[in-house]
């Protein structure tokens, strides 16, 4: 391979390419089609490309473990919860690995070892899973945790021969009040002592894997957007392994729905509520993006809810806040999808769901 000009020129134009094919998604027959979401889905593509570029370019030397944000207020992907903070780590199963962090007040943390199959089969295999209930700590919270192919005494996360991703879940309550708990990460063991110089032949493959992961993405995301369009305005039955399989946590519970209104209408969910250690309703976009919760209140979750008589739960989805329940707010959405989590729950109904005119 030649490292001049020309060819530098010829691996910039092949990436563009590669990127631009995946603009396939906004021209999809059931993609819908009303000048927000079709705004939205340009955004979209542009916010997969930004953490693509920073997972697999900034960030992708499993021997110089790099922490970074999957998602923010910013970049959302796969129905992000607004009650996370999601941190992701590019690993590889030939080395081991020290996590060291605080705890402090955070309610739910979990890390999963994950097959990273994005770009080849839109999945993201569990291959390993510990959370703070399974964990062992000092007196001041600190914890450790060795993650590696063999056993380790104490807190251990197993790697697999094909895992190469960490996924850091931290759920709260109250995010304005609780505190994340700290965490790092470092390569013990064998390995080289300095990061390796960048080459021609690196540089493309990564700019090439990141566009391969964000046709990876949009794609398994707009099939399950299509899929559930097929049954609207109700919970999608699905094993819930299928939402394992795409990277979503073994200790979660979730139902999607695909909601379609007219004006004037709104979305009224009611459920019981098990023993759980935590729950939350988020409303998403077609591209199942959360939506702003920094700016509007387009979810709910178990301690910002006012309950029923009985203990169950009314959450009503309109574009004003109704009177009753517990108001979620469309955001000028009249068409999207939607997630309900049951975090830890010793039982997990399927709430009830009706279209009601206002």
């Amino acid at each position: 391979m030649t490292t001049d000009s020309q060819h530098l020129d010829h691996v910039w134009r092949k990436f563009c390419a590669a990127l631009a094919e995946c603009g396939e998604i906004l021209a999809r027959p059931e993609t819908l089609t009303s000048p927000l979401d079709q705004a939205e889905g340009l955004r979209y593509l542009s916010r997969l490309t930004r953490t693509a570029l920073n997972m697999l370019v900034d960030s992708a030397d499993p021997d110089f473990p790099r922490l970074f944000l999957l998602c923010d207020d910013k970049i959302k992907i796969g129905a992000d919860n607004p009650d996370n903070l999601y941190q992701q780590c590019v690993v590889s199963p030939q080395r081991e690995y020290r996590i060291t962090g605080k705890r402090n007040s955070v309610p739910y943390f979990s890390i999963g070892s994950k097959a990273n199959r994005y770009a080849i089969d839109g999945t993201m295999a569990s291959t390993g899973e510990i959370e703070f209930a399974q964990m062992e700590f000092g007196p001041d919270g600190a914890f450790e945790i060795i993650v590696s192919r063999q056993p380790k005494p104490g807190n251990w996360l197993p790697l697999a021969d094909d895992s190469s991703l960490l996924i850091v879940r931290q759920t709260f309550d109250d995010k304005r009040t609780q505190v994340a708990a700290d965490v790092a990460i470092e390569r013990i063991g064998d390995g080289p002592a300095v990061p390796a110089l960048l080459t021609p032949e690196t540089i493309e493959r990564q700019l090439l894997s990141a566009a391969q992961w964000v046709r990876g993405t949009t794609g398994t995301f707009a099939n399950w957007s299509q899929w559930f369009k097929a049954t609207p305005n109700r919970f999608h039955e699905a094993d819930q392994s299928t939402w394992y399989r795409a990277g979503g946590d073994p200790n979660i519970w979730y139902a999607h729905l695909y909601y379609e209104l007219q004006p004037g209408e709104a979305l009224v969910i009611e459920s019981p509520v098990p023993e759980c250690r935590m729950w939350n309703f988020q409303i998403d976009n077609w591209w199942m993006e959360s939506l702003d919760h920094v700016h509007q209140k387009v979810w709910i979750n178990n301690s910002q809810a006012r309950y029923e008589p009985d203990g169950s739960v009314v959450v009503v989805c309109a574009d004003a806040d109704p009177g009753f329940g517990n108001w979620v707010d469309l955001a000028g959405h009249r068409a999207g999808t939607a997630l309900w989590r049951w975090i830890g729950a010793e039982c997990t109904p399927t709430p009830n769901i009706r279209v009601v005119s206002l």
